[in-house]
């Protein structure tokens, strides 16, 4: 057994940890910008991906659920479908040996309010990986896996799914049909262009609906600090979630929908 300390979900998410740092405004903002595509294209099944491993995809779907989950009048469900290198349960120090995805795709028997664990005081819900598997994309493109979504879809709001990375494997790809939208998310300075412009060739154009940059270096304006009080940051050097949370995003709620009905316009 692990002696290294595991973090709670209090821990892993900014908006608690430092309600009124600039990263905590920035997962905010992403909110409300998800928040914006539910209400005007019904977006309701959200994966978030990246190009490659590191880029902080799992940390972007902790807090960006977490920031779902704190409106009163939202239910959310986090999912870890990431089931070569799932990470959640870790993250979250969620307790090992119960029913997860994994279980609930083999089994019928298990409904999705067997592997859905409320998250604390928030309005969140999260599904972890489960049991080891050897055959993740077979799971994964299982018409079984779509029926819990479904299910998901009716139970939530918000459904945020932390996939695995979009190049080294098509596990990803193959849940897009069951998925609204992507977001895809890019460590500045870090993530190749030829691999960023690979990811958005392999994805279904109406499907990507923006692009988070994580660890953005660019020079913030002192607008935030005035308002939140430039003594509240932590002065004793950077907490772990800093090099994460500096993303800036380029999205716009409204163009998923515009291309979902230009599809169906053409189809037609």
């Amino acid at each position: 057994m692990s002696r290294h300390r595991v973090a709670t979900l209090d821990e892993c998410l900014v908006s608690l940890v430092a309600p009124h740092s600039y990263e905590a405004e920035q997962y905010r903002g992403l909110r409300h910008l998800v928040e914006q595509a539910h209400r005007t294209s019904a977006l309701s099944v959200l994966a978030v991906s990246s190009a490659s491993v590191g880029d902080g995809k799992t940390t972007t779907a902790i807090n960006l659920a977490g920031a779902l989950a704190q409106a009163s009048d939202a239910r959310v469900l986090l999912m870890d479908v990431d089931l070569r290198r799932p990470a959640i349960a870790e993250r979250l120090g969620v307790e090992e040996g119960r029913h997860g995805l994994v279980d609930a795709i083999l089994s019928h028997d298990l409904k999705l309010a067997d592997v859905a664990r409320p998250c604390g005081p928030l309005n969140l819900a999260v599904v972890t990986a489960g049991v080891f598997s050897d055959i993740p994309y077979e799971l994964l493109r299982s018409p079984r896996l779509g029926d819990l979504l479904e299910q998901a879809r009716r139970d939530y709001d918000y459904v945020v799914l932390d996939t695995p990375p979009l190049v080294p494997i098509p596990d990803a790809r193959v849940i897009s049909k069951w998925v609204d939208s992507f977001l895809l998310v890019v460590r500045a300075n870090t993530t190749p262009r030829s691999l960023l412009e690979e990811s958005l060739n392999l994805m279904d154009p109406p499907k990507v609906l923006g692009l988070v940059f994580n660890n953005d270096e660019r020079p913030r304006t002192t607008y935030h600090d005035y308002y939140a009080g430039s003594g509240r940051h932590n002065k004793g050097g950077a907490p772990w979630w800093r090099p994460f949370a500096k993303i800036r995003s380029v999205f716009d709620p409204d163009a998923a929908g515009r291309r979902r009905a230009e599809r169906r316009r053409e189809i037609r």
